[in-house]
C-alpha cells in the first residue's frame, strides 16, 4: 500500500454520496507498500480501505481481482470484500483514477517471523490454491520470463548506479532461468504477492490475506517460492532460515502435497522469485516519485538473497 493520488475532503465526500457508509469519522493515507494510493477511511459505519489504482494496475483487469475476492471469501477465506455503491457498483472514478472500497481485515502483519507464522501460512496459502481451483476467470502472470526480460531491459544499466555489476548479474541470472526453467507444472490462481505486509495474524493465528491486485494464473510452486523467500530468511541478516523453510512446506503439503516435479523445481522457482522481485524493487528505487507518500523497498536484500539461490541452483544442476 502507498499514496500516490492525495484526496482531498471535498473529492472523498463526492465520491461518498454514492455509498451508504453514514458520517467520515476519519480518512489517512497508508504509506506502506509501493503499488496503489491506500487510506483508511473510517465512518459512522465501520472501518474500510480505500483504493486508487495506479499505473502498473490495467483498469480492465480489475474485475478479475475484485471477484476473486469474493470467490476467495465465499470459500472461506479471509480476504477484504469490495463495499459496493447504492447503484451496486464495485468501482468507481475518483482523482481521475479507478478506486473502490473494500471491508477491514482485522489483525495486523507480524514483525519478527517464526517458524509457526510459516506454518500456519503454508496451510492457507493452499487451502487458498484450492479454493480458486474453480474460479472462471484467467489473468497470465505478467511478470513471469517474458515480464522479467522486459523490465531488465527498461531498467538497464542504471542498476549499476544500485550495485557496481548489477545488471550484468541480473542478465545473467535471467539467462540461466530461461534454459532451466520448468514447464507443466500444477497451476491455478495464485495471490502472486504474499509478503508478510499482505498477511494479518491475531493471537498468532493467520487472520486475513489482503491485496490482491497481483493475482494471477500461474504453477501452485511459483507461489511457495515466493514465500520462502519473502518468510523464510532471517530479517536481520537475510540468510536463509531451514527451519521457516520446512515449517512452511509442511503445512503446505498438510493441505495440499506437492508432486515430486514441484518439489524438485523449487529452487529454480525461488530463484526466478528473487529476481522478479529484485527487478522491481530496483525499478522503484531507481525511479522514486518525490510527491508520493511511499516508502520504497531496499533492492538490497533481494541481491542477497539472489545470488544465495543463484549458488544452489548451480550446485543442483551441476
Amino acid at each position: 500500500m502507498a499514496v500516490y493520488t492525495q484526496v482531498s475532503q471535498q473529492d472523498l465526500l463526492l465520491f461518498l454520496e454514492e455509498y451508504d457508509l453514514g458520517k467520515v469519522i476519519s480518512f489517512k493515507g497508508i504509506p506502506s507498500g509501493i503499488e496503489n494510493s491506500n487510506y483508511f477511511l473510517t465512518t459512522s459505519a465501520g472501518r474500510f480501505i480505500l483504493t486508487l489504482f495506479e499505473k502498473r494496475v490495467n483498469p480492465q483487469e480489475l474485475p478479475y481481482f475484485l471477484n476473486l475476492m469474493t470467490h476467495l471469501s465465499e470459500k472461506g477465506i479471509a480476504c477484504p470484500q469490495t463495499v459496493k455503491t447504492k447503484k451496486g457498483d464495485s468501482l468507481r472514478d475518483l482523482c481521475e483514477k479507478k478506486a473502490c472500497i473494500t471491508t477491514f481485515l482485522q489483525g495486523a502483519s507480524v514483525d519478527r517471523i517464526t517458524p509457526d507464522h510459516c506454518a500456519e501460512l503454508g496451510r492457507m496459502m493452499a487451502k487458498m490454491h484450492l479454493a480458486g481451483l474453480d474460479y472462471p476467470d484467467f489473468r497470465q502472470n505478467d511478470l513471469s520470463l517474458d515480464g522479467w526480460e522486459a523490465l531488465l531491459a527498461k531498467i538497464g544499466k542504471t542498476a549499476d548506479q544500485i550495485e557496481v555489476g548489477l545488471y550484468d548479474e541480473m542478465r545473467q541470472c535471467l539467462t540461466f532461468l530461461k534454459n532451466n526453467f520448468p514447464k507443466n507444472l500444477p497451476c491455478g490462481v495464485i495471490h502472486a504477492d504474499l509478503f508478510p505486509d499482505n498477511v494479518f495474524f491475531q493471537n498468532n493465528k493467520l487472520s486475513g490475506i489482503i491485496d490482491f491486485y497481483f493475482a494471477c494464473n500461474d504453477f501452485f510452486a511459483y507461489e511457495l517460492a515466493v514465500c520462502l523467500n519473502a518468510w523464510c530468511f532471517d530479517q536481520d541478516t537475510w540468510d536463509f532460515n531451514k527451519e521457516k523453510a520446512d515449517q512452511m512446506v509442511k503445512g503446505y503439503q498438510s493441505v495440499r502435497p506437492l508432486e515430486k516435479e514441484e518439489k524438485e523445481a523449487l529452487p529454480i522457482l525461488a530463484l526466478g522469485s528473487a529476481l522478479r522481485f529484485l527487478l522491481t524493487r530496483t525499478y522503484d528505487w531507481l525511479n522514486q516519485n518525490p510527491d508520493a507518500l511511499v516508502t520504497p523497498k531496499n533492492p538490497h536484500e533481494y541481491i542477497k538473497k539472489l545470488r544465495f539461490l543463484y549458488r544452489q541452483c548451480a550446485l543442483i544442476l551441476d
